[in-house]
């Protein structure tokens, strides 16, 4: 259980981390996330539309709107013709939102990447099968408990 807890704080810790670069940025933490999903379908060579996103996201149409709206007059993203269906509007990181993040997450990204390079091979495959094996069971809706309101805190 030590490395769950573990884990557990790790992610608080990324989640402040990701807040302190949403708040020096005029961002909100959704508009955060939402680079993280473009920069992420750009690494992978995807395209994103609004509706992925939004689903991605868990936003309706209407909140991904605003979002898209906001992050485009921010000069963060854009929307453009999809390369492979041109009647397809997709949704693109621009350079500078790409750059800003560099500027911010860079020295924790390449930390990371340091300390990776201790392990050999077959103990980054461990952590990287933990790391997806969580992920997945986050994802789950199975994993989420049902809403109860008589559960609620005054």
């Amino acid at each position: 259980m030590e490395t769950v807890h573990l884990l557990r704080a790790v992610a608080v810790e990324l989640g402040l981390h990701s807040a302190r670069f949403a708040q020096r940025n005029g961002m909100h933490p959704t508009d955060v996330r939402a680079l993280i999903a473009l920069m992420d379908a750009r690494r992978a060579g995807e395209e994103l539309t609004a509706g992925r996103l939004g689903a991605a996201l868990g936003l309706n149409s209407a909140g991904t709107t605003a979002l898209l709206d906001r992050l485009e007059r921010a000069g963060q993203v854009r929307r453009v013709r999809g390369r492979t269906d041109r009647r397809k509007v997709v949704v693109e990181v621009t350079d500078e939102a790409v750059e800003l993040g560099q500027a911010f997450f860079g020295p924790l990204i390449e930390r990371s990447a340091e300390l990776l390079r201790g392990y050999d091979a077959h103990q980054r495959a461990a952590v990287r099968d933990f790391l997806e094996g969580v992920r997945q069971a986050a994802a789950e809706p199975a994993h989420t408990p049902p809403y109860d309101t008589s559960q609620r805190v005054p």
